[in-house]
């Protein structure tokens, strides 16, 4: 049992794991401390917003923060409003109170029953793994402890390569969208906003930005040019054909036969959303069971085909988008983006749209990166794992997924698993593909505060 563990994340990852090792009954009191880097501790970016535009894509009684209770969250929601079902989509912001509260009665059952938890609203700086312990070095402090679990959510986005510096340095390119959100304010004035990408981060923008600012109207850019798909008003019935289809993908691990398989499914169904929902419990072990170059095959071919049908909007939200196309206030464009440069007006982004041999040129007042999670670490400006990554404590996944770790989260450096060092989350998705949503990262939390406190 390690009775002194630091966590480092103060985002619901990090959340669920200091709540679980808190619940659980220990024969000694347990020393933690949880490193939060400011902000709201629980709430992380993800549901840090406090719009009520911004909707959960997972229906309310798939959210409990607990695998043991996985209705909490509607449970919570039902004491309120007992008319909320749970098949809605809630607001994000009431998921981040829900968190809010139950680490608050986390951290008020650990006083009550003598744990010391320490909530550190600080990053960490630097890290130092070895096999009987974890150094952490934050600002003049130095910190020992038994073990250390890297609960890093969502890393800082990095602006496309496409972008030039001056435009960066104009002010007029953000990159991260939900600050974007969280300080913009009511406007009249008749701006044109640029949105590279057009997945869920982009809805979300484009919802907001577009009811704070009225006339204002919006261009979404992406190589398909296409949005997420929409969720059926109601849940749809299971897959009836689901344990014959993962049998046959388990016994040929090969993307073309995968996707061969899938597709010979959706046309033997009514609804294709109940063939992609009965792989959601199993595709973490579907990914583990592909040789790295169907894995390649997938991110390049395939990925952003799952990514739309996987995360799918709720119909509300896809009904204002839909809206807003037909008062000509959203037009789509299906297109690569060549360049983004500073006019003399403002922005000036260099597109090549499908099927044309001929670049356009695309003046706006604001353009707005919504990309999708970087997880690359041989990249990223996040000041840790530079120092983690420089130091060879931490190996980087070959395609950019976070970091190399077993599946069930021991961090891997040399080929070997550091026997006190682990992870949970977004950084596992090179090992698990699917480690982001609370469903599995419950379930993470779970195991690991099943192996932290074990004899």
């Amino acid at each position: 049992m390690f009775r002194r563990v630091a966590i480092i994340g103060g985002g619901a990852a990090g959340a669920t794991l200091l709540s679980e090792l808190l619940e659980r009954p220990v024969s000694q009191p347990l020393h933690l401390d949880w490193y939060t880097g400011g902000g709201t501790p629980g709430r992380g970016i993800a549901y840090g917003t406090r719009s009520e535009r911004h909707l959960l894509n997972v229906r309310a009684a798939s959210m409990g923060m607990f695998a043991s209770r996985p209705n909490g969250f509607l449970e919570h929601m039902q004491k309120r409003d007992p008319r909320i079902s749970g098949t809605d989509f809630l607001p994000r912001c009431r998921y981040g109170e829900y968190l809010e509260a139950e680490t608050a009665s986390a951290l008020a059952r650990a006083r009550s029953n003598g744990h010391d938890v320490r909530v550190v609203p600080y990053e960490v700086d630097a890290m130092v793994p070895e096999n009987d312990g974890v150094t952490l070095f934050q600002g003049e402090t130095t910190t020992r402890v038994e073990a250390a679990v890297l609960a890093l959510g969502t890393l800082p986005p990095r602006p496309l390569s496409q972008v030039d510096e001056a435009t960066l340095a104009g002010g007029r390119y953000v990159t991260r969208p939900w600050s974007l959100l969280a300080e913009a304010k009511p406007d009249t004035q008749a701006y044109h906003v640029a949105v590279i990408g057009l997945g869920l981060t982009a809805v979300d923008v484009i919802v907001e930005l577009a009811a704070l600012w009225p006339n204002a109207r919006f261009t979404g850019i992406s190589r398909h040019g296409l949005l997420p798909e929409v969720h059926q008003a109601n849940a749809a019935l299971p897959f009836e054909d689901s344990e014959e289809l993962i049998e046959a993908m388990r016994d040929a691990p090969d993307i073309r036969t995968w996707m061969h398989l899938l597709r010979e499914a959706i046309g033997h169904t009514d609804d294709w959303r109940r063939v992609i929902d009965c792989l959601r419990p199993r595709t973490q072990e579907l990914w583990q069971l592909l040789p790295l170059a169907d894995r390649s095959r997938f991110l390049r071919h395939a990925r952003w085909a799952w990514e739309r049908s996987r995360h799918r909007l709720p119909q509300q939200v896809a009904q204002a988008i839909a809206a807003l196309e037909q008062e000509n206030r959203l037009q789509r464009v299906s297109a690569h983006l060549h360049g983004v440069t500073l006019g003399e007006r403002g922005p000036q982004l260099r597109i090549l749209p499908k099927g044309q041999g001929k670049e356009r040129t695309l003046d706006a007042d604001l353009v707005v990166q919504c990309v999708g999670l970087d997880n690359d670490i041989r990249r990223t400006q996040h000041p840790l794992l530079q120092q983690m990554v420089t130091n060879g404590h931490i190996k980087p996944d070959p395609f950019g997924l976070g970091m190399q770790a077993t599946p069930d989260g021991r961090v891997l450096h040399d080929g070997s698993a550091w026997p006190r060092l682990f992870a949970i989350g977004s950084m596992l998705r090179g090992s698990l593909w699917e480690s982001t949503a609370m469903p599995e990262i419950r379930q993470q939390a779970r195991q690991l505060a099943d192996h932290l406190l074990s004899d």
